[in-house]
């Protein structure tokens, strides 16, 4: 790891902090991801190997720790990198306002808008037995079109192959006005009613679709006049 070469703790903090994805990767552990699958789903971009040495650089400086044994463990904040929280949400709400991206194609990604809109689904909002939902996008690459939100007992999975299961709702957009949703660019309903957005199935389940299609949280926060403590949508 370079160094600045001074003491000041800003650079201290900055120069372990500001090497590429390290910020991106605590945004994930905030975000509730625990294992390194899951942390590699909110970098896809990132190659395993520079995932594994930013978290054994980030243990070693005691922002994380590893709970269990050595090919079944998890990755925790420790108080050092819960503290970090707010400058997460504080930057996400800056990059909001100030460094929106424009959303051209080399920023979208499917993979991580579904991954993001999973983790933010409160199953409570469906009844236990199983919902399941499809969104198409025509536009998104091969192999990344179709996407299931699968809903039962409970839990929330997301999957990219299709199971045969009856679909109660379909969902068929863009993926560039679904990720302009995800950033509070553009207001779902709003995108409903121009066509932009297309939905059939279950009168009663699309009812109820604002109620567990939310949009990202750092983008929500950024709407805000006053900075409140973020509901990241996890326990």
């Amino acid at each position: 790891m370079k160094t600045y070469g001074q003491f000041c703790p800003l650079a201290q903090a900055t120069q372990l902090l500001c090497e590429r994805w390290t910020l991106i990767i605590i945004r994930e552990l905030i975000a509730g991801s625990t294992r390194f699958n899951e942390l590699q789903k909110g970098v896809p971009l990132m190659s395993p190997s520079l995932l594994s040495s930013r978290l054994k650089q980030l243990t070693k400086s005691g922002v994380i720790e590893v709970i269990g044994n050595k090919g079944n463990h998890t990755y925790h904040l420790t108080q050092a990198g819960k503290e970090l929280r707010p400058v997460v949400e504080l930057l996400g709400a800056w990059g909001h306002r100030w460094a929106q991206s424009n959303l051209n194609n080399g920023d979208l990604d499917a993979g991580l808008l579904m991954w993001d809109m999973r983790r933010t689904v409160d199953p409570a909002k469906f009844p236990m037995h199983r919902i399941v939902v499809q969104f198409e996008y025509p536009d998104a690459p091969i192999g990344a079109k179709d996407w299931w939100l699968v809903s039962e007992n409970g839990e929330i999975d997301l999957c990219l192959n299709d199971h045969g299961y009856e679909i109660d709702i379909m969902i068929k957009c863009s993926l560039k006005v679904m990720t302009e949703i995800w950033v509070c660019a553009q207001n779902f309903n709003d995108a409903v009613k121009t066509g932009d957005i297309n939905i059939i199935g279950d009168p009663k389940l699309i009812h109820k679709l604002q109620e567990w299609l939310r949009s990202s949280p750092l983008s929500r926060l950024g709407t805000l006049d006053v900075l409140p403590k973020l509901d990241w949508g996890f326990t």
